[in-house]
């Protein structure tokens, strides 16, 4: 599991934003928040994706 403050508005937005996106590029979750559903997943998949990517933001 991967440790990062939850953003609170108050700290530096561009640090807290490259450090979500390698732990979703890390745990395959990048093409999420891209949010064009690839073609070869079916709708289960992707919402399976997405409360993944959800849970780690």
């Amino acid at each position: 599991m991967f440790e990062i403050e939850k953003f609170d508005g108050e700290t530096n937005f561009n640090l807290w934003q490259v450090r979500m996106m390698t732990i979703l590029v890390q745990t395959g979750l990048k093409k999420v928040v891209a949010g064009k559903k690839p073609e070869n997943l079916n709708q289960t998949e992707w919402e399976e994706l997405d409360e993944k990517a959800l849970y780690a933001i």
